[in-house]
């Protein structure tokens, strides 16, 4: 099975989309299953993870009324409100349903860099840990070392690094992104995605070339089994087609990726990771 490991929908007219405004044009307009539909059979994917893009559990209720109506979504990784009481009661309502499989707060776009180490939301990660729910850090470099943090204080967890932590890829700039990355790797049960990187690249002029030390190290620190696929669409279209994504990493990686590391990278390791095989693992 091959998956697309991180994609959005969402429909302009429920309003609770923060970061959308004339300054990113392409994807103030409706985004939805029949939009990318031809895209996946185009490259014979097979199954998606639909990632929330609002930080309102009216959005989280929204996706997964689209994944009930469209089979080839594998889940729902939604939003609920971490640093609150009624957490606990909310999480244990949404784990009923089977598409809800995994949780993301928008780390990036929150005024609190440390806000993930919070006593409330520490607890509550707290207990997505014991439940071995998938969670997801949508961070930029800046914020790694709070991760650390709370990987160190949370364990074991099942997690994974969206966008590979957002590095400074206009600038090319590895340090001090490549040391954190290292050091995450060293946390067993954490993935990265190799996603939404020509979006920090320059738009107008990025290269495989320009993005291969990101990608190279974050296989080399990570390994073949903790890499996970995304498009990041539409939100990819701000530097490129959804044809550019998986054409880039297939020239990033060149040789040193197999029959057997693309059948990892572009679906085995999300299913494994989202527990998408019949039984879990």
């Amino acid at each position: 099975m091959r998956i697309d490991g991180h994609q959005h929908f969402w429909r302009v007219e429920r309003g609770d989309y923060h970061w959308m405004d004339a300054n990113v044009p392409v994807l103030c307009r409706d985004y939805l299953p029949d939009d990318l539909r031809p895209l996946l059979m185009k490259h014979a994917i097979d199954s998606t993870i639909l990632v929330q893009a609002a930080q309102t559990v009216a959005e989280t209720d929204f996706l997964l009324e689209l994944a009930a109506e469209n089979e080839f979504i594998a889940g729902v990784v939604g939003w609920l409100d971490m640093d609150s009481e009624d957490f606990p009661s909310q999480f244990a309502r949404y784990r009923k349903n089977p598409k809800f499989i995994g949780l993301r707060p928008m780390l990036q776009d929150l005024e609190d860099d440390g806000w993930i180490l919070r006593p409330k939301v520490l607890k509550s990660l707290q207990l997505i840990a014991d439940a071995d729910f998938p969670f997801e850090f949508l961070t930029y470099t800046r914020h790694l070392p709070y991760v650390l943090n709370a990987l160190e204080k949370v364990r074991p967890m099942r997690a994974v690094i969206d966008h590979v932590s957002k590095p400074e890829v206009r600038s090319q700039k590895l340090e001090p992104w490549k040391t954190y990355i290292t050091q995450l790797a060293q946390h067993p049960n954490l993935y990265c995605k190799l996603s939404g990187m020509i979006t920090e690249a320059d738009h107008e002029n990025w290269s495989a070339e320009s993005l291969r030390p990101y990608i190279s190290h974050v296989v080399d620190c990570f390994g073949w089994d903790r890499v996970i696929f995304g498009s990041d669409w539409p939100v990819c279209l701000l530097g490129g087609s959804y044809d550019q994504v998986v054409q880039v990493l297939t020239d990033a990686l060149g040789t040193h990726m197999g029959e057997m590391e693309e059948r990892k990278l572009f679906g085995e390791n999300a299913a494994r990771f989202y527990k998408l095989n019949a039984g879990g693992e």
